[in-house]
C-alpha cells in the first residue's frame, strides 16, 4: 500500500510509520497524562472523551493507527484491524457523531486477539458491559445500542483531527483517568527528560506538602507582582 497510487475519491490506505523505538515507548508508560501537558504548555489533549473501561488504573500508551470515517460508518476501522500491530492505539476520527457506535463488543475480541493497545474514539461505541472490564482502554465521545453501517468510505494512516486532538499516524497516544493527549513523534525523544524532572519536582513538592513544610513565598512573590500586598 503506498500513498502514492491512485485512491478511489474518499478513500486511501497508508503504511503506519514507525519511527519511535519500542524502548522510548516504554519510557512513556507510566508518565501522567497531566505530567506531559504540562511538560507540552497545556494546551493540548482531547476534549469531550470519556474512559469507558471502568478501571482508573489502565491507560494507554503506544503509537497512532489514525483512521478518518464517514459518521456511522466502520467499514475503514475494520481495516485498520487487520493492519495493527500488538500496542497500537487505533485513533478514530468519527466525526464525533453519537447516533450509531463505531465499535461494539465483537470487535473488542478481535483486539483482544491482536494485541490492540486501545481506542481514541471521536464517535461512539456500544456494548458497555464488555468494554468495562477494563481489559482494553477504550475513550470515546458516547455510547449508543445503534450499530454502523460498512459500507465506506474513509482513510488509515492520514492525519485526523480527533476530539480537537491533532494525531498523525505514528505519532505517541498517552490516555489515563485525566484524559488523552498525542505526543508528536519528532517530540518524543526530548520529552522524555523533561517529564522525568517535572515528576522529581512534583514529588519533592508532594513530600514538602505532606511535612507541613511548603514554601508560602512560592505563591507570595507572584501575587506581589501582580500588586497585592503580600
Amino acid at each position: 500500500m503506498s500513498s502514492t497510487r491512485e485512491w478511489p475519491q474518499g478513500y486511501r490506505i497508508n503504511e503506519m510509520p514507525r519511527k519511535l523505538q519500542d524502548s522510548l515507548i516504554r519510557s512513556f508508560t507510566d508518565v501522567p497524562v497531566a505530567v506531559a501537558g504540562d511538560c507540552m504548555g497545556r494546551s493540548l489533549g482531547a476534549m469531550g472523551l470519556k474512559a469507558y473501561h471502568n478501571n482508573l488504573q489502565q491507560g494507554l500508551c503506544g503509537l497512532a493507527l489514525t483512521v478518518q470515517v464517514r459518521p456511522g460508518d466502520n467499514l475503514m476501522i475494520h481495516k485498520a484491524f487487520m493492519m495493527a500491530q500488538p500496542g497500537d492505539i487505533i485513533v478514530i476520527d468519527g466525526g464525533g457523531d453519537v447516533t450509531q457506535a463505531l465499535i461494539g463488543g465483537l470487535m473488542r475480541t478481535t483486539a483482544l486477539t491482536k494485541k490492540i493497545g486501545g481506542f481514541v474514539i471521536d464517535g461512539a461505541i456500544r456494548d458497555l458491559v464488555e468494554w468495562a472490564d477494563g481489559k482494553v482502554p477504550v475513550f470515546a465521545k458516547g455510547h449508543t445500542h445503534r450499530g454502523p453501517s460498512k459500507e465506506g468510505p474513509g482513510q488509515i494512516n492520514v492525519p485526523i483531527a480527533c476530539a480537537g486532538l491533532v494525531v498523525r499516524p505514528g505519532d505517541l497516544m498517552l490516555g489515563d483517568a485525566d484524559g488523552v493527549i498525542c505526543i508528536p513523534s519528532e517530540e518524543v525523544q526530548a520529552l522524555l527528560p523533561r517529564v522525568q524532572a517535572h515528576l522529581k519536582k512534583e514529588e519533592l513538592i508532594r513530600l514538602s506538602n505532606e511535612q507541613g513544610s511548603s514554601d508560602p513565598e512560592r505563591f507570595n512573590a507572584v501575587l506581589r507582582a501582580k500588586g497585592l500586598p503580600v
